[in-house]
């Protein structure tokens, strides 16, 4: 699947040099990597662009960029990721699965990750400090979170005796998470009713089974399935009236009522920063694993009233930022 078309957000201008101008003047090629759908990256790249920018790589001007999304398919990164090298790019830049499948593809390429999951576990470096080979990155926690997200939700849901949890078992932190919701249900004091989910179709008779087991809350863990479908999950929660949690802010973006997790942007902003050190000449082998400690707190208020939530003002103290 080819993306050259792909529009950032940065005033429509198109995000790939034409040919003819590029043989005119050849630029380095950054290949952005997802196993995600298209949409919902805008901001991602956008960050990764900023972080370029800041070391002097502007696009449109001395940089050019490939695109690449496997929609949710995990088994089309393979193809994906040959398409990028026959494209010739400089340096692969993809979330955790894209960057496995480019590892797996090549020893030579530079690679750039942004993960929520550790590096070392899944055998993407070798240190965090010297990660040898021809991958670095960025790590950002996900897993840990959970306790801090259920005691958040607790908050906006305190009389949901029982609370569902959507995990997605494709996750690389799925153990790590399963593990945190299992901990953290015991500190609040509520009954915690895990759904594994394992693709799209399952979704729906996950919500039927939540629901019947009586959860007055949901917490939808993180992982690339969820992402890709998360209108589909926003959707399911509004339907059955359930104030949620999600990893990330894109959920909060299309209706999602609250989301705590590492700022993304701020992970794909270091990214950025990685791969124009690489542009000029460092080696992945030599670049330490960043590990990101940015965290941010999305409330949707216009979810909350949808849902009968009320929210104090403590919490929206806490909130890093509040849709309306």
């Amino acid at each position: 699947m080819r993306r050259r078309d792909f529009i950032s957000l940065l005033g429509g201008a198109a995000v790939v040099w034409p040919l003819a101008a590029r043989a005119q003047q050849p630029v380095p090629v950054v290949g952005f990597l997802r196993s995600t759908k298209q949409a919902g990256s805008a901001h991602l790249v956008v960050a990764l662009k900023k972080g370029l920018a800041s070391a002097g790589f502007r696009d449109a001007e001395n940089i050019a960029f490939e695109y690449r999304f496997a929609d949710g398919q995990p088994n089309r990164l393979p193809a994906l990721v040959r398409d990028l090298i026959g494209a010739r790019v400089a340096v692969i830049v993809g979330n955790t699965i894209s960057a496995e499948a480019a590892k797996a593809a090549t020893m030579t390429l530079p690679i750039v990750f942004v993960t929520g999951s550790d590096p070392l576990r899944l055998g993407l470096i070798q240190s965090l400090n010297r990660p040898g080979g021809n991958v670095t990155g960025v790590v950002f926690t996900t897993g840990d979170l959970s306790a801090k997200r259920l005691a958040l939700l607790h908050q906006l849901a305190p009389k949901a005796a029982v609370i569902g949890a959507l995990l997605d078992v494709s996750s690389p932190s799925f153990v790590e998470v399963l593990r945190g919701v299992e901990v953290a249900s015991r500190a609040i004091g509520r009954r915690i009713v895990i759904e594994k989910v394992a693709s799209e179709r399952e979704i729906g008779a996950a919500f039927t089974k939540i629901i019947r087991a009586g959860a007055g809350a949901l917490f939808v863990g993180p992982g690339p399935l969820f992402l890709s479908r998360r209108q589909i999950i926003v959707t399911g929660a509004a339907q059955h009236a359930l104030p949620a949690s999600y990893a990330t802010r894109q959920y909060v973006d299309g209706g999602g009522l609250m989301s705590y997790g590492t700022n993304q942007t701020d992970a794909y902003w270091q990214a950025g920063v990685y791969v124009a050190r690489i542009l000029k000449g460092d080696k992945p082998a030599d670049l330490p694993v960043i590990q990101t400690t940015k965290f941010e707190l999305v409330l949707n208020l216009k979810t909350a009233r949808t849902l009968g939530v009320t929210v104090g003002p403590s919490l929206l103290a806490l909130a890093d930022e509040v849709i309306d």
